[in-house]
Formats: structure tokens, C-alpha cells, sequence
């Protein structure tokens, strides 16, 4: 079983924001296998469905960024998920625009969302795919990761969003390792 996470905040004000990658990542893929993450559960939503034979969950914590760790654990205790089996996919200000990087474990950061990962599951050692939204040095970080796409940055995160999704197809058909060959 695997359990693949997209961080965002909850609610209209935040829909189609920078820190809301990790959302727009998960709800695409979610597209692509013609599910429907709407289950509320373990201060989320998500969904279960089989993959190829596997027991696959797509959970989109609702408690906000900085408390992402809280649905994370719940979840993993719930269906007894190692630490092993999950992927988070998130945004990254210190890349460019739309470009992927993935990693099988790390730090955070800088983060809240994964610094709350790592508190919740007591590990580093789980997989990334992280999303450049790139940096604005003249905004203020908070209000540009709540803010919107700029027109000229859309048809970036556009690509890196269907690019994310085929990284997760490729973990899921292949393995970790080959996604990170194919999509770093």
C-alpha cells in the first residue's frame, strides 16, 4: 500500500496558489486514474482505490500547511503505512518555475509542511517530488506563496504539474528510483 500526499491549504481563498502545487499535483493525478479525492477522513480527504493490483491512497491534508503531519500520521496509523511507502508532493521556492525534483528523503527545507511531515512521522526518510514556483526576491515570501500564478508563469507550472503526474505513474509502474532518473 502507498500513500501519496499532496500539501495545499484548504479553501477557495488559497485555490490556484503557489503553496497549493502540492494540491494541483495530487488532484491531477487523481484525473488521470478517474478518481475523486472527497473522502473526509484523518483531518483530510482522500480516496483508496487498487492500481495495478495495489492499494493506492491520495490524501489531501485540510489542516493547513504548518500542520500538514497531523492528517499524515493519521492516515499512515489507520492503514498501517511505513514511512517507506510515502510520497509528498510539494512546492519549492528555490527552483525554477514548474521544474521537478525528486528526492527519497531529505530535509525540510524550510517548509512547514514537510518540517510537520517529518515531526509527525519521526523520519526524513520518505519520498519528494518537489515543484519549483520559483522566487520574486522584491515579495514579501509569505504573501508570494499565497498568491496567484503569474500569466507567464502558468503555462510553467502547467508543465510541471503534468510532469509530476507522470512521475507518480512511473513510481507506481516502475519504481522511485526510475521516476528520479526520468524527471530530475
Amino acid at each position: 500500500m502507498k500513500l501519496i500526499v499532496g500539501l495545499g491549504n484548504p479553501g477557495s481563498k488559497y485555490e490556484g496558489t503557489r503553496h497549493n502545487t502540492g494540491f494541483m499535483a495530487i488532484d491531477a493525478f487523481a484525473e488521470s486514474v478517474n478518481q475523486k479525492i472527497d473522502i473526509q477522513k484523518f483531518k483530510g480527504q482522500y480516496v483508496k482505490f487498487k492500481y495495478k493490483g495495489e492499494d493506492i491512497i491520495l490524501l489531501k491534508p485540510m489542516t493547513y500547511m504548518n500542520n500538514s503531519g497531523e492528517s499524515v500520521i493519521a492516515c499512515m496509523n489507520y492503514f498501517k503505512i511505513d514511512v517507506k511507502d510515502l510520497l509528498v508532493i510539494y512546492d519549492d521556492l528555490d527552483m525554477p518555475t514548474g521544474k521537478l525534483r525528486l528526492r527519497e528523503k531529505g530535509s525540510a527545507g524550510g517548509h512547514n509542511g514537510v518540517k510537520s511531515i517529518i515531526h509527525y512521522v519521526g523520519s526524513q526518510e520518505f519520498k519528494r517530488i518537489r515543484i519549483g514556483i520559483d522566487h520574486i526576491p522584491r515579495w514579501d515570501t509569505i504573501n508570494f506563496v499565497l498568491g496567484r500564478f503569474l500569466s507567464d508563469e502558468q503555462p510553467l507550472i502547467e508543465e510541471g504539474i503534468k510532469n509530476a503526474v507522470a512521475a507518480i505513474h512511473c513510481y507506481l509502474d516502475d519504481n522511485f528510483s526510475k521516476a528520479m532518473n526520468n524527471y530530475n
